[in-house]
């Protein structure tokens, strides 16, 4: 029965990139939030963020508004939290593959632009905090 419940609460998270063409850096990010499901992508489809998770817009409204965090400080984390994650999901025999389903395509070396850290970054906190666990 556990494991229904957290079938249904799971999460997608899925950043996809082009393989060619290069990132400009003032792409305009277009958000599309609609009941739980967050979309983030620029004019050019180069990249793209998705999160479908119940509750998560009404967390997010309780949180540090945009601005608050530089864009080079949730980089830095999203960093950090985007490996250990894709650790997790490889050592599905260590950690509940309920729980970590697939990686997460994060380059370092691209500029996704502040949204797209902000909202992954926070996607993170989220998900720690209903799933009592701790990836730093």
């Amino acid at each position: 029965m556990k494991k229904i419940g957290l079938l249904i609460s799971l999460f997608i998270v899925i950043i996809a990139m082009a393989s060619c063409g290069s990132v400009k850096k003032d792409v305009q990010n277009s958000v599309n939030a609609t009941n739980d499901t967050v979309r983030i992508a620029n004019d050019s489809l180069e990249y793209e963020i998705i999160i479908i998770e119940p509750g998560f817009n009404q967390w997010l409204a309780t949180r540090r508004p945009r601005g608050f965090y530089e864009q080079f400080w949730l980089e830095n984390r999203n960093i950090i939290l985007v490996n250990e994650y894709n650790n997790r999901v490889v050592n599905s025999l260590q950690f509940d593959p309920n729980l970590y389903l697939q990686q997460i395509n994060y380059d370092r070396t691209v500029d996704y632009g502040y949204e797209v850290n902000y909202l992954l970054w926070n996607w993170f906190e989220f998900f720690q905090e209903r799933n009592n666990q701790r990836l730093r």
